[in-house]
């Protein structure tokens, strides 16, 4: 397997596209990747997750990374439930 089609696969991009140059794919890998890192970053926030962590993690797997943060359940969404379950069987 060539860098080309590693990275092609990598980004996502070799499944839209898989004729497109190597510059080309380059280029749109970078911003895919950091566009993709940004998201991370904003959804792990809100989920309760660590921001920085999952903004690495779309940096450098991108839409691979996108995809596993929206399958993952919210944190704060869990973490309530605990809390109001452990209270009811209090009073």
């Amino acid at each position: 397997m060539s860098l080309h089609t590693f990275l092609g696969y990598l980004t996502g991009l070799y499944f839209i596209s898989p004729d497109l140059d190597a510059t080309t794919l380059l280029r749109t890998a970078v911003l895919v990747h950091i566009l993709d890192a940004i998201l991370c970053g904003m959804i792990a926030g809100s989920s309760g997750r660590s921001r920085s962590l999952w903004t690495a993690a779309g940096l450098c797997f991108g839409i691979w990374a996108l995809a596993a943060i929206f399958l993952l359940p919210a944190k704060r969404a869990r973490e309530k439930t605990r809390e109001s379950q452990s209270s009811c069987a209090i009073t």
